[in-house]
């Protein structure tokens, strides 16, 4: 009877979830096909497919995780296959983005403005859109493994990335005109920048405690200290100098925990 109830459910979750691995089918061709048409010698045109194609696995996650979903409900487990390729996929889309306006952390907006000549298309409202939604699949993710602890650390890297990113998305020459409240981008423009000020703080902390309580890498420390340093530009681009001087004295706090670490490792080695 059991072997007859779990064949039953296992038919169940292939037929509900049939619909969903044809989506999936259609995107990866459609990813495959966009691929392959990329110009070389038409850098505009290649950015504004991978921009396309950065959405694209956003919508590739989404189905992963109704796989997920339906395998919860009707097999009361997890798909760690629809897990693992949405994880896989995430990090497909932030590469892409990466790709349109690079993954500089720490530098100044000249140094990838050439990027954002091929969006400017794209309103100040649709990258605040397309922000909102790489955070929200990423938490969809993150939120699907629960607690395992086994992929813990890997959304800190995700995450990390992703605030880089869209940051990245936002244009620095015209943050002043678009935050002006008589402009038409003001309202996406405004919430675009807080929720980049948000996530390049928490990166920052999430890349600490990595650091504290798992690998001890000094690559992690420094990739907080870089994430701040980012924060603390953006607040003085701002123009919002106590907000600038606090990360500053945090940043200096942090500086000093770092080398006495060091410090310690190279006397502990001898």
């Amino acid at each position: 009877m059991a072997a007859k109830i779990i064949g039953n459910n296992q038919t169940r979750f292939r037929t509900q979830t049939e619909p969903y691995h044809a989506m999936v089918e259609a995107i990866l061709k459609e990813e495959k096909d966009t691929l392959a048409t990329l110009e070389p010698d038409n850098p505009n045109a290649t950015v504004r497919k991978k921009m396309a194609l950065a959405e694209e696995m956003l919508n590739l996650v989404s189905n992963y995780i109704v796989m997920n979903d339906i395998s919860q409900v009707v097999l009361k487990t997890k798909d760690e296959d629809a897990l693992t390729n949405a994880r896989k996929a995430l990090y497909k889309g932030i590469v892409y983005f990466e790709d349109v306006v690079t993954g500089y952390i720490d530098v100044p907006f000249s140094d990838y403005k050439d990027k954002h000549e091929a969006i400017e298309h794209i309103s100040p409202a649709d990258r605040y859109r397309l922000v909102r939604k790489m955070g929200l699949t990423i938490d969809l993710v993150a939120n699907a493994y629960t607690d395992n602890t086994k992929w813990k650390w890997s959304f800190v890297e995700l995450k990390g990335r992703f605030a880089v990113v869209a940051k990245n998305l936002l244009d620095m020459e015209k943050l002043t005109v678009n935050s002006d409240p008589r402009s038409p981008h003001y309202e996406p423009t405004v919430f675009h920048l807080r929720l980049v000020k948000k996530l390049l703080a928490s990166a920052a902390e999430r890349y600490r405690e990595k650091y504290e309580l798992s690998t001890k890498s000094i690559e992690d420390f420094n990739r907080s200290l870089t994430l701040l340093s980012a924060l603390r530009r953006i607040f003085i681009l701002t123009g919002a100098r106590t907000e600038a001087e606090t990360v500053k004295k945090k940043l200096d706090i942090w500086n000093t925990k770092l080398a006495a670490d060091i410090k310690r490792k190279k006397a502990a080695k001898k």
